[in-house]
């Protein structure tokens, strides 16, 4: 899918569909106002979209839509109206589910050409680049597909859209294509973390994810790669990693990737990297771990953030540490009642093998803090099922010892399209981590405040001094049922967060 800004008319672009929009009429009440590219588009039409929108009881609710052939009164083939619904309530989340449904529209009628009609109103409520790149990614991850393992997915009719004309006065040419092309860049590493998270986890190996790693480095000068084995691990004193890896075949990595931005301040971003989670001796259910390859998740974001990094160039030193091992059992397996000593040297109990994210993070934050020295501190992690029975399955938490750090990682987040709710790091439930053997211990024993206590555990490898933040992604890493942003499966939840984040810094 390609994507052109034009000046062209409305009714002149040749496209086999133009996009227009309505808003829903003030005060509620049901029915529509055309945009003035659909009034222009009606009066072409001498009133046709107007009249059956108005026959049909078309309403302009968010994501509505109503597709008409123009009879060739036009030059586009079709016309597909659109609602936006309450204009002072749209957000950059509801303009990419909105562009993503033109794309889905258009690749189910099998369109090859698609002209989008910017509105001025949709431009007045978020900003010009903002709406080209949010309609990049919309239309693009609306229409991700994974089916490279499937044995007849190639002898389908191909019906993917070619081009996508996004239509703008000419003053605004430059500003929309700028924002088309970041929307591309980010989208195409959004896909990327998805592919990663999709695959079988006999694939995506340790091995397989620093392969990936190693090859993002080899295409860029900017960013640098570095993989720790076991016996380097071994010489780090890691602990954690090394003693969750214990029960699997595979070998495990520790990857650091190195972007060099130029900037004064140096980002760590620190993601779990479990490339299957059986549970280790602590098994789960075989229903429990149907889409256990998820809990890489956090890793897959990170190599998709390094994808990205290289072309949009932000002003900004970031290192990525990929703390990447299976979690399985076998008789050389991590027991529950054995200890672990983490890089920094704090000692944890391990009390259940089915928390053992926190165990490799201690040692991902402990070398951070150790060898990276940042100003910044993000890990992304698929932490806690506990954080989706506090926060649903399509918000992450957000945990930070910084007040400005969490206000800007939420507002990179509305920017971007994807959702965080802020959870406590309540001082008062660290009581319930101390292990009588060990200076700390990897569950708290309790059932409740689990996305609580996992965060509070992985606070104590980070000092005071360093602003953090930690993202439980556990809920939206994997969408259960279809939307039109995101069909079943992986979402590559995080990367835009993160790319805004990091523009801003």
């Amino acid at each position: 899918m390609k994507f052109f800004a034009k000046p062209t008319d409305i009714v002149k672009v040749e496209a086999d569909m133009v996009v227009t929009f309505a808003k829903a009429v003030a005060g509620g009440g049901g029915g529509f106002v055309l945009s003035d590219e659909a009034k222009k588009v009606d009066g072409a039409l001498a009133g046709m979209l107007a009249e059956v929108a108005t026959a049909e009881g078309f309403e302009a609710k968010q994501g509505n839509s109503m597709l008409i052939h123009t009879q060739d009164r036009i030059a586009a083939k079709r016309v597909l109206l659109l609602g936006l619904g309450n204009l002072k309530d749209l957000t950059m989340h509801d303009w990419q589910m909105i562009t993503a449904t033109v794309a889905r529209k258009a690749k189910a009628a099998s369109l090859k050409r698609v002209a989008v009609a910017l509105s001025q109103e949709i431009l007045d409520t978020l900003n010009i680049q903002s709406v080209a790149q949010g309609l990049v990614e919309g239309m693009t991850l609306g229409t991700y597909v994974f089916n490279r393992h499937k044995s007849k997915a190639r002898e389908k009719k191909d019906n993917t859209i070619e081009e996508v004309y996004v239509l703008i006065a000419a003053g605004k040419l430059d500003a929309v294509a700028q924002g088309l092309t970041t929307g591309e860049t980010v989208a195409q590493a959004v896909c990327f973390a998805r592919d990663l998270v999709n695959e079988p986890p006999s694939l995506t190996t340790p091995t397989y994810l620093s392969r990936q790693a190693l090859g993002i480095a080899k295409a860029s000068a900017l960013v640098s790669c570095e993989v720790l084995d076991k016996s380097d691990m071994e010489k780090l004193g890691m602990g954690g990693i090394l003693g969750i890896a214990r029960g699997s075949d595979e070998e495990p990595k520790f990857i650091k990737l190195s972007y060099a931005g130029g900037g004064r301040k140096t980002v760590a971003l620190v993601g779990k990297g479990i490339t299957f989670d059986s549970g280790g001796l602590s098994l789960k259910s075989s229903e429990g771990m149907e889409t256990m390859k998820i809990d890489m998740a956090g890793a897959a974001a990170i190599l998709g953030i390094f994808q990205a990094l290289t072309v949009l160039k932000p002003k900004v030193n970031v290192v990525g540490l990929i703390c990447a091992t299976e979690n399985m059992p076998s008789g050389g397996a991590i027991k529950p009642g054995d200890v672990v000593t983490a890089m920094n040297g704090k000692t944890i109990e391990i009390l259940n093998t089915d928390a053992e994210g926190r165990v490799v993070l201690a040692d991902g934050l402990s070398y951070a803090v150790e060898k990276v020295k940042p100003d910044v501190m993000v890990d992304l992690a698929t932490l806690t099922g506990a954080c989706m029975v506090a926060l649903g399955e399509e918000i992450s938490g957000l945990f930070a010892n910084d007040a400005k750090l969490a206000q800007s990682l939420k507002e990179a987040a509305e920017q971007s399209g994807e959702k965080i709710w802020e959870l406590p790091l309540a001082k008062e439930y660290k009581e319930l981590l101390k292990s009588s053997v060990a200076d700390i211990k990897n569950i708290s024993g309790k059932r409740y405040g689990g996305a609580i206590n996992g965060a509070l555990f992985l606070q104590e490898f980070v000092p005071d001094n360093i602003p953090w933040a930690h993202l439980d992604i556990a809920g939206p890493a994997w969408a259960e049922k279809d939307t039109p942003l995101e069909p079943r499966g992986a979402t590559g939840v995080g990367v835009r967060m993160m790319l805004c984040w990091l523009n801003a810094q």
